[in-house]
């Protein structure tokens, strides 16, 4: 609670020098220039708007890497988490097997068009690819070292329909109401072959953070605030995502709730750079899998959810006044998960939307 009102009085502190009334552009270019910071940092979704009538594309890779572990926000190495940490599904009695390294590459397809002036419609198509490095401990104890093993699963993850609705409009501020609908569209019962303290190579199940989708329809909503004057833009956003019901499998991810504000400066040579905070908080898993029983960390469900605060920096450019291109690279500067999970290092995300 303390960072979400740390982050809201960073927003209004943000916003403050730049919300009094500024000329945008002389008359002759206000309205075919495209500024390369209309829209927000490309790490944010949902962000603006179209007039009637207008489509847009886009696509963007994000890449994510996660490596070590963590309990709560301390470092915590393999063999202790072999040899302290309490697997619940014991036998075993502790946890035996311990993720390494994670990367997650995101392919999302987006598309919007606006009926009218007040409701812009959208919709995105995710395709996932995830790799995890594991540890193997041998036998029932001890921190004895038996080998390395990989894990990957690709295909389509859960989708999203949304809409935008404008709420206040001027020539230098802007709101909108956020309403998404993410479709189960993603699979949740990926297997692959695992290596097992008693040094079998088995095909499991594999745990929640390897599967494509969440297996349950989920409901997002919010707000989003832009403003801009000559020189910089800025901008908050705040998200809410939560279940609709629990999957057939028995289980339901965690609530979310994200918090993002950035400022962006508008260079020569239709450039900008940007600067953006990001908070997020997330529930952990609800039931359990009763296929996902291996003695890793990521099959427990307590494993999961846990708050930070991360650190993005970007840039946009625009081409031929109408071809938009983003990157963003995005870095944790607090982690708090709860239990025991693995520490994000880095997440790069590049993109291009084009509008007509």
């Amino acid at each position: 609670m303390n960072r979400t009102i740390i982050l809201s009085a960073y927003c209004a502190a943000l916003a403050a020098p730049f919300t009094a009334p500024f000329a945008l552009a002389d008359a002759g270019t206000a309205h075919t220039d495209l500024r390369p910071d209309d829209h927000a940092p490309i790490g944010v979704m949902g962000d603006h708007m179209h007039a009637a009538g207008e489509f847009m594309f886009s696509y963007r890779y994000m890449r994510m890497n996660m490596s070590d572990m963590l309990q709560g926000s301390s470092d915590i190495s393999a063999s202790d988490i072999a040899t302290t940490i309490a697997n619940p599904f014991a036998p075993p009695a502790t946890v035996r097997v311990v993720p390494k390294e994670m990367t997650t590459n995101m392919h999302m397809l987006g598309f919007m068009y606006a009926p009218n002036d007040d409701i812009t419609l959208m919709a995105m198509l995710n395709y996932l690819e995830r790799d995890m490095d594991l540890t193997t401990f041998e036998g029932m104890m001890g921190d004895t070292v038996l080998g390395q093993f990989s894990t990957e699963v690709s295909g389509l993850a859960d989708s999203k329909l949304g809409l935008l609705y404008r709420l206040y409009d001027s020539a230098n501020h802007h709101l909108h109401f956020n309403l998404s609908w993410l479709i189960d569209s993603g699979s949740n019962n990926e297997t692959d072959d695992v290596l097992t303290p008693m040094n079998m190579r088995m095909t499991m199940r594999l745990p929640y953070s390897m599967q494509l989708g969440s297996g349950s329809d989920q409901a997002e909503f919010g707000l989003t605030y832009t403003g801009k004057n000559q020189q910089f833009s800025w901008g908050g956003q705040v998200l809410t995502t939560t279940p609709l019901e629990r999957n057939d499998e028995g289980y339901t991810v965690g609530d979310k709730y994200s918090i993002t504000s950035w400022l962006a400066y508008q260079l020569p040579q239709s450039t900008s750079l940007s600067l953006r905070l990001i908070y997020n908080h997330s529930e952990d898993i609800k039931g359990q899998d009763s296929q996902i029983t291996a003695p890793v960390t990521t099959a427990n469900p307590a494993n999961y959810g846990g708050h930070n605060l991360q650190a993005a920096i970007g840039v946009n450019t625009v081409l031929m006044n109408k071809h938009r291109i983003g990157l963003e690279y995005q870095t944790p500067i607090n982690y708090h998960v709860n239990a025991v999970q693995m520490d994000m290092d880095n997440m790069l995300t590049l993109g291009y939307q084009l509008a007509f």
